[in-house]
């Protein structure tokens, strides 16, 4: 599948591992993909997010909230705060127990030698490959994956919504 990749989409995917690495994290999550994608300012994922008036950084530095919160987006946080509930305080409380970012996932594989792709991120790289066939390309590139990440509900899905991105105008965007 990978010889298919494009350069961009194939260091996505390794700055995702590493990213997964460097954290400790048991499974590389879409959220590693995402953010790997925002760290490559000229991957046509970055520049696609550009074009549509999306800043790169403040993506990435969603993602990191969402990822410190394990994976509970904004639109989680606000719904459970009309019950009363402060997602925050209670991060900060099991920050406070457990150490930084305990929710991330972090930590526990940091010795691993291969961290497995999680649930999210194969079924995005699986989205990836139909986005392709859709667009009638052969060639699978990071604003392949981008768009894969939009369709497949999830906290990646979550992060680029906050920014009104979404598949039907990445799919417009692209054409």
């Amino acid at each position: 599948m990978f010889e298919r990749f494009t350069g961009d989409a194939r260091e996505v995917v390794v700055e995702a591992q590493r990213d997964a690495a460097e954290v400790g994290a048991a499974e590389i999550t879409s959220l590693h993909l995402l953010a790997a994608m925002m760290r490559a300012p000229e991957s046509k994922a970055s520049r696609l997010l550009t074009s549509l008036g999306v800043s790169v950084d403040d993506v990435a530095a969603e993602a990191g909230r969402v990822r410190r919160r394990g994976g509970i987006s904004e639109a989680d946080a606000e719904a459970l705060g009309e019950f009363g509930i402060d997602v925050e305080r209670i991060i900060d409380r099991i920050e406070e127990v457990h150490g930084p970012s305990a929710l991330a996932g972090t930590g526990r594989s940091a010795k691993r030698k291969h961290i497995p792709f999680a649930d999210d991120s194969k079924k995005t790289l699986e989205l990836t490959i139909k986005e392709v066939v859709r667009a009638g390309g052969k060639e699978l590139g990071s604003e392949h994956i981008l768009v894969a990440l939009t369709v497949l509900r999830g906290p990646a899905a979550d992060v680029l919504a906050r920014f009104d991105v979404d598949a039907p105008r990445l799919r417009q965007a692209l054409s």
